[in-house]
């Protein structure tokens, strides 16, 4: 090898399990729903879009506020509890479950993803639930991996991206970027 990392041939990568969990026309309806009242910056009831969001079988509770731009990949794979706030634009990507107990808040452009790819082997994907605990706050623009647990009461700081469980009732945040590791060991 001239010292080069290898690369993994896309054109090799496994299929991804489609995850849907409901038949490829439901999939299509909700991406049109989705579009149209969800996401939909013109759209301003917060009632509306919980509505279609439970018609699409997310388990949402009462008082529940979700703002405008707001996309969530597969409503079914979604619970909100009772009283929580959903700022704008915020994503769920939820190939796996989310799990947002009661009292908690995902603030403006937050991201939470529950899948990812095997980056060091074939780029397969991979997807684990996220549990975001009674009271949690997730501030603005976080992302948060699948896999993860933010404990009850936690506070996340903007910017932070949330690789590893949340203990309960402490605030975390991310220093500056840096090199963590080679992505092909020896």
């Amino acid at each position: 090898m001239d010292g080069q990392p290898r690369v993994i041939p896309l054109a090799e990568v496994p299929p991804a399990p489609t995850g849907w969990g409901r038949p490829g026309w439901h999939v299509a309806l909700w991406r049109l729903t989705e579009w149209a009242v969800v996401s939909n910056a013109l759209q301003p009831s917060s009632a509306l879009r919980v509505a279609v969001l439970r018609r699409f079988g997310a388990r949402i509770g009462t008082g529940v506020v979700i703002r405008p731009r707001v996309r969530v990949r597969f409503p079914w794979n979604l619970e909100i509890g009772d009283d929580c706030w959903i700022g704008e634009g915020v994503w769920i990507s939820n190939r796996e479950r989310v799990v947002l107990e009661h009292d908690v808040v995902l603030s403006q452009e937050t991201f939470v993803t529950t899948g990812s790819h095997d980056a060091r082997r074939d780029m397969r994907v991979v997807a684990r639930p996220v549990v975001v605990r009674a009271g949690a706050w997730v501030t603005t623009r976080c992302i948060v991996l699948g896999g993860v647990e933010v404990g009850t009461s936690a506070v996340v700081t903007p910017g932070t991206t949330v690789r590893s469980d949340v203990p309960a009732g402490m605030v975390v945040g991310q220093p500056e970027p840096q090199v963590l590791r080679a992505r092909f060991p020896d």
